[in-house]
């Protein structure tokens, strides 16, 4: 689809509500799931497979570095589309342990004139049991997925690190790495737990059950100094690696009219916060973990500028729906050119490359 056509398409699915085309784009993924010849026609067009780029990671190859956030597939039901769409990986969820209906509607807006997406959807999945007999029937699918959790919104602070043990045995021979998920701002109280005590328990309990690799993923409304602290104690504790960031609770970065007094920010408006939280994580961390930047990359140069400060992969999700599918090839072609226009033979060199 090219960006013409798809612009056509948008200005549709822009006239109704935005959870309404999120579940029509549902249809459409799992649908095309069933059409052989479409996903083979698809990947063909959209994803970019090249020496440059290709990585081993967490004992999979990533062929490209462009991953889908957690987030947009919450229940795993769009696996097989993802490589049609140009996505080197993708990441599911975030599950909780049992099934929930998340918060109350309205809690998904577009802010248009800021391309950006304010949600406050609350970990809306179908619980644990369901993803798992998803991820079994992926026979054959060798693509690179990572498991998204956190914990059930009546489950309370004192006994959260149940839930997570839960999730760790239940996926623990599934999937390729999970994200501990205690950051989004939707879940009262969940980012209570990102303090040093909860993620030291949690990547304690996380080794004992799987031998996988457990990322953290952290909020971008911490300060730089409580961040890195954070960042640290989670590396020191097990984790393969850092994911940041999630959306923000700033609101003054919105001029947006639609904008709410609740829920997480992200898109274009988290560009510049995200980038400067992540640099701070780069500069410290780039050479003692990997790291994952997520957060407004809405180009080949912005996905580009994340890796120089540390990223050896980058997630899309928001920029997605405003932009279309051909985004994510033109992310993994422009890097192609930057890193060759820079005399770099692979990613690998250009990761950091700010701090060298």
């Amino acid at each position: 689809m090219s960006y013409c056509n798809y612009q056509t398409l948008r200005k549709i699915m822009f006239k109704l509500e935005p959870e309404t085309a999120h579940t029509l784009a549902s249809i459409a993924l799992r649908s095309m799931a069933h059409c052989t010849l479409l996903l083979r026609c698809m990947k063909r067009r959209y994803f970019i497979s090249h020496s440059i780029l290709k990585q081993e990671l967490f004992g999979r190859t990533i062929h490209n570095p462009v991953g889908l956030a957690a987030g947009f597939d919450k229940n795993g039901q769009y696996n097989l589309s993802m490589p049609a769409l140009g996505f080197g990986y993708t990441e599911i969820g975030t599950v909780t342990p049992l099934s929930q209906d998340g918060n109350p509607k309205p809690r998904l807006f577009r802010l248009i004139d800021d391309e950006s997406l304010q949600n406050a959807m609350g970990f809306n999945n179908k619980g644990a049991e369901y993803m798992l007999d998803r991820l079994k029937k992926l026979y054959f699918f060798d693509y690179p997925i990572g498991i998204n959790i956190g914990k059930n919104k009546l489950t309370s602070d004192n006994i959260a690190l149940r839930d997570y043990k839960i999730l760790f045995e239940t996926f623990k021979d599934h999937g390729d790495y999970i994200v501990i998920n205690v950051s989004s701002p939707n879940t009262p109280g969940l980012r209570d737990l990102q303090n040093d005590q909860f993620i030291k328990d949690i990547f304690e309990a996380a080794k004992k059950i799987t031998t996988q690799a457990i990322f953290l993923k952290i909020a971008p409304d911490m300060t730089p100094e409580d961040a890195l602290r954070l960042c640290h104690t989670a590396v020191d504790a097990g984790a393969a690696g850092i994911i940041a960031t999630n959306t923000t609770t700033d609101y003054s970065l919105v001029n947006d009219a639609n904008k709410q007094d609740f829920g997480g920010l992200s898109g274009k408006v988290l560009t510049a916060k995200s980038y400067q939280l992540f640099r701070v994580i780069g500069k410290e961390l780039h050479d003692k973990t990997l790291l994952i930047s997520v957060g407004g990359i809405d180009s080949a140069e912005e996905a580009y500028r994340r890796i120089k400060a540390g990223a050896s992969l980058v997630q899309v999700y928001s920029m997605l729906i405003y932009k279309g599918p051909s985004l994510i090839k033109e992310i993994n072609q422009g890097l192609i050119n930057l890193l060759e226009s820079d005399g770099y033979s692979h990613i690998s060199e250009a990761i950091g490359a700010d701090w060298q």
